[in-house]
């Protein structure tokens, strides 16, 4: 008799353990699928790719959001790219694309949905981390090299 009410037990605490997971999952899943939606008022680069300005939308391509899909809203340019989750350095909470700007250059750099606590950070392209090493080289003997970089934020939507 204990026996199988001990089995009975475990059985009803896997279900709801099982039951929880899936909750978890379903809620991380829909919260990655938040599109992000900004209007870009320049030229920029994602994974080694040129995007011209105009609006694009910004969405998960997997459940742990690892991937982000970034397209423009008439579907002519778009680019995947891998991502980490970070987490801000401010209290800040709303949606946001987050860019890097080389000279004239930018690059997509990070992707704030403003409704998780993290957002995601974009792998760098070889052309952002020639870049890179080029204004290192340069940047403690010339002030020109210290003012050439910039961050540069644009304020999003999300659908």
């Amino acid at each position: 008799m204990k026996k199988r009410l001990l089995k009975g037990f475990t059985m009803v605490t896997l279900v709801i353990v099982i039951a929880l997971a899936a909750a978890v999952v379903s809620t991380n899943a829909q919260s990655s699928s938040k599109l992000v939606v900004a209007d870009i008022p320049f030229e920029f680069v994602v994974a080694d790719q040129a995007m011209p300005a105009g609006e694009y939308r910004v969405k998960a391509t997997s459940l742990a959001g690892n991937g982000l899909l970034i397209q423009s809203a008439d579907s002519s340019h778009s680019a995947i790219r891998l991502s980490n989750a970070i987490a801000p350095k401010k209290n800040r909470t709303e949606a946001r694309l987050v860019f890097r700007r080389y000279g004239e250059r930018y690059f997509l750099s990070e992707v704030w949905n403003g409704t998780d606590s993290t957002g995601r950070q974009l792998t760098k392209s070889k052309e952002e981390k020639a870049i890179e090493r080029e204004l290192a080289a340069i940047q403690s003997k010339s002030e020109w090299a210290q003012s050439t970089y910039a961050i540069v934020e644009v304020m999003a939507k999300v659908r």
